[in-house]
């Protein structure tokens, strides 16, 4: 199968290549190097089923391809944050060319959305009918808004062209290949942890959050393309942990004696994270099997091993 990722360069998309170039598909990897580095992807360069086009899915492109998974969107505050118009278009314009190319050469695309179409909760755990509690003029709307704008162009599409769709919620996801300077707080910690620095937990630490290890995701993402189901669709780890919680665990697994420090609250910082993936286990037998001590563990050995690289 001919398949195209956006955002293939990225943290989610370079895993998921490599699970579809294992399997022995032809791939197509769109990228703008945003927040995409071309290490990522090295392995498969030379490789007789790999391209790489660098393009900016703001702009249109004509390709012929079977399937498209778009998951091109800076995904973490500080990058989405950075430029928020260009997140918004890349969300709208950049959803807009794609389920027009999959209109036009009859390809299954699959959106990845996000758990932040969920804003700051007030349903808890998050079910695919709750509706959300976003604030539509706040600082991370380009993304959240952006998100649910895409969901609502893609059921659009399925309903007035017949776009086969399939749109997946993403919950926090972590593992080898995140950005050390994304400002999520996996990285964070593990960064500041093994640079000696104290963890900057913000708020109380109170609030939580449900951690999937990338291969988990990676796995419920080829499931759901490859079914019947349109969605959306929560995939994540239903293991919630407090910030709190989270920050000692990679303390004690990678520097005892770090400090903590408390810095206030971002603005529209969700309080509550967890998903119900009732959906997920019922429709694509789904759910996660790494720990988070295991993944974190993954996780870490990445991070020593790119933090020692020029």
């Amino acid at each position: 199968m001919r398949i195209l990722v956006t955002g293939g360069a990225g943290f989610l998309g370079s895993h998921l290549i490599d699970r579809l170039m294992e399997a022995g598909h032809e791939v197509l990897c769109l990228d703008n190097f945003f927040t995409g580095r071309k290490r990522n992807i090295i392995q498969w360069m030379n490789h007789p089923n790999f391209e790489l086009i660098r393009h900016d899915i703001t702009e249109p492109i004509r390709l012929e391809v079977d399937q498209i998974y778009h998951l091109a969107c800076p995904a973490s505050p500080i990058h989405y944050q950075y430029n928020p118009v260009k997140t918004i278009k890349t969300n709208v314009m950049g959803t807009l060319n794609m389920l027009g190319l999959a209109k036009r050469v009859k390809a299954r695309f699959f959106l990845a959305s996000t758990s932040e179409v969920y804003g700051d909760p007030d349903v808890h755990p998050q079910s695919e009918d709750y509706r959300g509690n976003v604030n539509c003029i706040g600082i991370r709307s380009c993304y959240d808004e952006g998100k649910r704008v895409a969901e609502t162009l893609a059921f659009d599409y399925h309903r007035q062209n017949g776009v086969d769709i399939r749109v997946v919620r993403i919950f926090n996801t972590y593992g080898p290949r995140m950005l050390e300077n994304d400002g999520r707080v996996v990285s964070n910690f593990i960064v500041q942890a093994l640079q000696g620095k104290p963890l900057t937990v913000y708020g109380d630490g109170s609030q939580t959050r449900s951690f999937c290890y990338v291969s988990d995701l990676v796995e419920g993402f080829i499931r759901l393309m490859n079914s019947e189901h349109i969605g959306p669709m929560n995939l994540g780890n239903p293991g919630e942990y407090t910030i709190l919680e989270l920050a000692q665990t990679i303390q004690n697994m990678v520097n005892p004696d770090a400090e903590l420090v408390y810095q206030p609250l971002p603005q529209d910082d969700p309080k509550q994270r967890q998903p119900d993936i009732t959906r997920a286990k019922q429709w694509l037998n789904w759910e996660p099997t790494i720990p988070l001590d295991k993944g974190l563990k993954q996780t870490i050995d990445y991070f020593r091993d790119r933090l020692k690289q020029p």
